[in-house]
This record gives structure tokens, C-alpha cells and sequence, in this order.
């Protein structure tokens, strides 16, 4: 409770101090976020010499980069990292603890947005199960989806608040969580249907399109890259990459080298092979200019907000991994993407009225190939090969456990069985305490934290433990939390081997870029650390917002001239 009072006085100071956020006439007319999916925050500065004018460098070289940014929790998935930028809060407040976690009162997993009051406004575009490779979509029951869940505001929403409604606040991605968690509860979301190959969204933001998405989906965009292959953008010796090692998977006839083909509009992966490939990303941006003029984005005095949240990384990451040619190439193609972007909202609303932040939701481990090669060590967590017969009943038989011990595991939780969790003559402390001490045991486990230890409080004081408690909602949580080893990770998505699998507490997934540039903004580069829950209450400083109800972290002084 201590974060409150210290976040009302930096609101306090800063909103008596930066004329910036206390006039309307310095505000900007549109503050875009972008989040940038599965970007570690060495990745820019990695490539740099390789990017053109007017992307990455346009925001490196001209804006205010924050080198070391981290994420304050443990669970650094997709709707974890989205929501806490969204928010300025941590899991422990906002409540969206991972992509998945088990629903005691359903007594099933659930997707984090999924809500089957809201139904998708198009009629089949629900997830294919037969070629959706996002398992954490298919825990889904229903189409429906919704903010709901997200337990605080955002900074959309507290934009929303301010201006009586009057500030335009647009959600746009690839995937639906992304859209969802950026546009808040008071905002409107859009998202990618694979099975439908358009633009969608559910009832909760509308009773039907607009006629600008129906007018952008009958144009057919997403099909016209039928036939084509993703080709290297620039010639092969000029890459970081170019003689890496094959320790690739080949995807579905899509390949492990390049070029790698889309295949036509009319086969059953064609957009699933889209959104792993540049093509994805570019008509992303593509929906997102054109929402801005449909929707008269920066039009007048009152500030409004997009959010744009590009997947292709995350896509490409968990395929090829990050140290490969085509994370490489899509980085370079995304960075010709966003100069578009950029260079539209420069025509339509001027850089010197934007203010744009980009960030990522959650960093990425190496690839255990490419480490091999380099002659370090990481590897594949495998449970299914863990021998745990005999820690199982020697728990069962200690605490008189007749049946099931779990529900299960949904990352990064295990889950006691409910008639477990139910029985009072079970001690739950030391129960928990025991199937931690069974866990360590088993090869690629560092941590088993149980939640009793969070509740109590009785944790070391160190960094990784509080970025468990961080994470931690009494709500949803499991039992006990799994940290793996640094650079090991469970690399099967149910079924589909993949290279690479974020979501653990170790740095390298922590660390993502946080970049400010446009109105107001003076080059800068700072090497203190931040955080990725200073965000968005640094931008209410700007816009002159409440900051969002859960908020915990710090203003960002050097967006406001500091």
C-alpha cells in the first residue's frame, strides 16, 4: 500500500510543475502507443545501422529512449505485459495474471478475454481449431470476447473520463487480447479473425461496423497477398544473421528458410502463414490508417488514442526465435512499416501534435540451438519425461489425499485439485510447501513458489520473489508457481514445437524498450532503470488525466521536459 501516496505526490508535483500537461493548448492532439510483441530491449539498438529513416531511428535518434525498462512482473506473457502498459498496474491489481489461469467456479481454464456475452459481430470468424497455433486461444468456450476482465483502468479509459466521453480511444491488433487490453473498457477494439481473413470485433463496442471497416474489409487486403512468398528485404550478406545454424523447425509447408510461402487465400493456413510473416504487420498499419482518417483521429483540440499493437514478432519469435534470419528480416520489414505509419500521421495530424511511446509486452529468451552454438547453456523443460509417479504419493500418502492431486498446470500455475483446496483437515501451508520441495527436484525447475508464501508474505527479499508477488491475484492464482531455469522453458505449445517460449521472470524477458517521441519530446538517452508501469501514468501527466485506478509506478520526467 505504500506505492499510493507516493504516486498521488509524483502526480501532484508534476501536474503543479510541467506546464505541459496543464494547459489544453500544449496537449497533444494524438497519442499513439505502440506495443510491439516479443520486442527485448536490445533488439532496436541491435539493428539500428540496419534500419532505414523515419522508424526505429526516427524514435532512437529523435525521441527518448529508455534502455533499461523492465516489466515489474513475473509472468511476462501477451495479455500480462499489454494490460500493465495499458494500466500502469501490476497482475496483482489489473487481475489478468497470465493468458490462461484455471476458473475455480467454472472448474475449467479460461482464455483471459473470452466472455460469451459479447459475440463477434461477424458470423464465423471464431477460432479454428483445426489451424489456430495459439493454444491459449482455443481454451476459449465461446467467440465472445470483452475488457471485462480487466480489473483497473486505463489510461484510455481515464482519457475517456476526462473529456466526457469526447476523446476517440481505438484498440487495433493482430490478436484479440492485445486490441482489447490497449482500448480499456471505455474504448473501441479491433482485431484479426483468421478463419474470417477480416477485421473484427464483438457486441461490447458495437451493435454493427462502422461503414469504413465493412468498406476495409470488402477491399480484400489480406487476400491479395495470395501466392506471394516473404522474401529477405535486402540482400542476404548484409544481415547479423546470415549464416546461422539449422536449429529451425519446418512449420506446415512453411519452411525454415526463405523464402517462405503465404500459399493462396483459399488454403486452410494461408492466414495463419500471414500474420508469421511481414505481410501481417502491414495490414495492421493499413486498418490503423485508415481508422484515423475514418475516425477523424487528432481532428480537433480534444486528445485521442490509438493503440497499435503489432504481433508478427511474437509469431516469427516462437517459430524461428529471436538470433534468427527471419526475426532479423521482419524487424527490418516492421521498421518500414511504422515509417509509413508515421509518415501518414505526420500528413494527417503532424509528428509536432503526436506524442507516440512504443514498448513491448515481454522480451524473449535464446533459442537453446543458437546458445549450443555459441557454446552456452539452456534447453527444453519436458514434463511429460519428469518421473513424478513417486513424489505424487508420497504427497497423497502424507496428507491422505484419496484422488486427483491437481486440476492442472496453466502457465506459470499449478493448480490443487478442488477437493484438495476444500478439505479443512488438509493443511494447506504445508502441503504446498511439500509439493514445492518434490518440484525443484525435477530437472529445468529453479522455483516452486507456493501461494501460501505470498499471502503471507514470507518471501526472500529479492527481485524474481517480488515479481511473483506482483503477479499474484487471490482470485485467480494458482497454488504454486514454476520458475524454470534461465534460458530453459517448456517449448510445446499443445502439440506445435516451438524454438522459443517467453513468460518466465529472468531479465532477458523483463527487458523491453520504452521510446517517446514527437510533441515536445527532445532526444535523450537514459540508462536508469524504469519501468513499463510508468507508461501509462506518465501519459495521464501529459493528457492531464486522473492517473489510472491502479497505478503504482513513477512519471517519467523526461517527457515532460524534466
Amino acid at each position: 500500500m505504500h506505492f499510493l501516496p507516493k504516486t498521488i505526490g509524483l502526480v501532484i508535483c508534476a501536474l503543479g510543475a510541467m506546464p505541459m500537461a496543464a494547459t489544453a493548448q500544449s496537449q497533444p492532439k494524438l497519442i499513439v502507443q505502440i506495443t510491439v510483441d516479443q520486442l527485448r530491449g536490445d533488439m532496436p539498438t541491435r539493428h539500428l545501422k540496419q534500419f532505414g529513416e523515419g522508424g526505429f531511428r526516427y524514435l532512437l535518434e529523435e525521441g527518448i529512449h529508455y534502455n533499461n525498462a523492465h516489466h515489474t512482473h513475473a509472468n511476462t506473457e501477451t495479455i500480462v505485459g499489454h494490460t500493465t502498459l495499458a494500466t500502469g498496474a501490476n497482475p496483482a491489481a489489473h487481475g489478468m495474471i497470465g493468458n490462461l489461469w484455471y476458473d475455480r467456479e467454472a472448474g475449467r481454464t479460461v482464455y483471459n478475454i473470452e466472455d460469451p456475452d459479447y459475440s463477434l459481430l461477424t458470423s464465423g470468424a471464431d477460432v479454428d481449431d483445426a489451424t489456430e497455433i495459439d493454444p491459449t486461444q482455443r481454451a476459449a468456450t465461446s467467440d465472445g470476447r470483452s475488457p471485462l476482465t480487466i480489473l483497473t483502468s486505463t489510461f484510455g479509459d481515464e482519457l475517456a473520463v476526462n473529456t466526457a466521453g469526447r476523446a476517440k480511444v481505438f484498440g487495433v491488433s493482430i490478436k484479440d487480447r492485445g486490441a482489447v487490453a490497449m482500448a480499456g473498457h471505455a474504448g473501441k477494439a479491433f482485431w484479426f479473425s483468421k478463419a474470417a481473413g477480416q477485421f473484427v470485433t464483438s457486441n461490447y463496442y458495437y451493435d454493427r461496423y462502422p461503414e469504413w471497416v465493412e468498406a476495409w474489409n470488402d477491399k480484400g487486403l489480406p487476400q491479395s497477398f495470395s501466392g506471394q512468398s516473404w522474401e529477405l528485404l535486402n540482400p542476404i550478406d548484409t544481415y547479423l544473421f546470415a549464416n546461422e545454424k539449422g536449429y529451425k523447425p519446418d512449420f506446415a509447408g512453411f519452411g525454415s528458410t526463405f523464402p517462405h510461402p503465404l500459399g493462396e487465400a483459399e488454403s486452410g493456413y494461408y492466414t495463419t502463414f500471414l500474420t508469421l510473416s511481414p505481410f501481417g504487420d502491414k495490414m495492421t498499419a493499413d486498418f490503423a490508417k485508415t481508422l484515423i482518417d475514418a475516425e477523424g483521429l487528432g481532428d480537433d483540440n480534444v486528445t485521442d488514442f490509438l493503440a497499435v499493437s503489432f504481433s508478427v514478432t511474437d509469431y516469427v519469435g516462437h517459430l524461428f526465435g529471436p538470433s534468427s534470419l527471419e526475426a532479423e528480416d521482419n524487424l527490418l520489414q516492421l521498421d518500414r512499416t511504422l515509417a509509413d505509419l508515421f509518415a501518414y500521421i505526420d500528413a494527417e495530424v503532424g509528428l509536432e501534435n503526436t506524442l507516440i511511446v512504443l514498448s513491448s509486452d515481454h522480451g524473449a529468451p535464446e533459442a537453446p540451438g543458437y546458445l549450443a552454438s555459441i557454446g552456452m547453456p539452456g534447453g527444453y523443460v519436458t514434463p511429460d519425461n519428469w518421473d513424478t509417479a513417486p513424489a505424487v504419493a508420497r504427497i497423497k500418502e502424507r496428507f491422505g489425499i484419496p484422488g486427483a492431486l491437481f486440476e492442472g498446470y496453466d502457465h506459470p500455475y499449478l493448480t490443487l485439485a478442488a477437493e484438495v483446496r476444500n478439505n479443512p483437515d488438509i493443511d494447506r501451508v504445508a502441503l504446498e510447501t511439500m509439493i514445492s520441495d518434490e518440484l525443484v527436484a525435477f530437472e529445468g525447475v529453479a522455483y516452486a513458489i507456493p501461494s501460501s508464501r505470498l499471502r503471507e508474505g514470507s518471501l526472500p527479499d529479492n527481485a524474481l520473489m517480488q515479481a511473483v508477488l506482483n503477479n499474484y491475484h487471490p482470485g485467480r492464482s494458482g497454488d504454486i508457481y514454476l520458475v524454470f531455469q534461465p534460458e530453459w522453458f517448456i517449448n510445446d505449445m499443445d502439440g506445435l514445437s516451438v524454438t522459443v517460449t517467453h513468460g518466465s521472470p529472468w531479465r532477458y524477458d523483463t527487458f523491453v524498450p520504452i521510446l517517446f517521441a514527437g510533441q515536445g519530446i527532445a532526444p535523450q538517452k537514459v540508462s536508469r532503470r524504469v519501468h513499463t508501469i510508468d507508461v501509462a501514468l506518465t501519459l495521464s501527466i501529459v493528457a492531464g488525466t486522473r492517473p489510472p485506478s491502479g497505478a503504482t509506478g513513477e512519471v517519467l520526467l523526461e517527457v515532460l521536459g524534466q
